[in-house]
């Protein structure tokens, strides 16, 4: 691919910017040497301004969500894009969030530009875990654990049944759930179907990658294998 269409690709401006930014000096490679829109470079030794040019085609991120932030591209408040680089909103392949997480709920959401990743991630066939840490408005009653693993489990308004989940309590109101589906609102629902309310929630992991350290409201470009961490069983 022509460097001025990768550029531009990346979300760093039209390709008539991007030509103008080749004509102005300020694509180099990592040794500060201009480059020319025609140049076969390696994409890691290009600077954008003295920066690395972000990651090609294939980009995989994570968030640490914070509250009050809507997995959306349009809301009157604040979306998760908002805390990305602008050039992120426009790169095509478009970046998408892997699934959702609804404004009250924190933790890991990924994003990526590989539609097929992304489909291999929430398809229920892969059933890759996703786990949440919420604390509940009243104690557990004792027969959560059975019900959310039993198979049976069904939702209002839904015809399916849940396939089992995973309940670890850690506290009289402060539970760890493991699901490997990603229906609307899904931990809060079977909550309130065993009778209770959830006040905070937050995923903690999917697959076996981890939030980590990640600050709450900050994100990071993930590695080959982090990506194989959400897989691994």
């Amino acid at each position: 691919m022509k460097l001025v269409k990768l550029i531009a690709n990346l979300g760093y401006g039209s390709r008539k910017d991007v030509a103008q930014m080749f004509r102005a000096g300020r694509i180099t490679d990592a040794d500060g040497e201009v480059l020319y829109a025609d140049d076969v470079v390696a994409h890691e030794t290009i600077r954008v301004d003295d920066e690395p040019l972000d990651p090609p085609t294939g980009l995989v991120l994570m968030m640490n969500k914070p509250l009050g932030v809507t997995c959306s591209r349009k809301d009157p408040g604040r979306v998760v894009y908002d805390l990305l680089p602008p050039r992120y909103t426009v790169r095509s392949p478009v970046l998408s969030s892997v699934g959702r997480l609804d404004r009250d709920t924190t933790g890991l959401l990924l994003f990526t530009d590989d539609g097929a990743l992304l489909h291999r991630i929430i398809a229920p066939k892969a059933q890759v875990a996703k786990v949440y840490e919420a604390t509940l408005a009243q104690d557990l009653r004792g027969g959560e654990g059975a019900l959310f693993a039993s198979g049976t489990m069904l939702l209002e308004s839904e015809k399916e049944p849940l396939a089992p989940a995973t309940l670890a309590v850690l506290g009289p109101r402060h539970a760890r759930l493991t699901v490997t589906e990603g229906r609307y609102h899904q931990v809060r629902r079977m909550f309130a179907a065993a009778g209770n309310h959830v006040e905070t929630l937050q995923r903690v992991s999917v697959g076996q990658l981890t939030l980590g350290a990640l600050p709450q409201g900050e994100w990071r470009v993930l590695d080959a294998d982090d990506v194989a961490s959400i897989f691994a069983a």
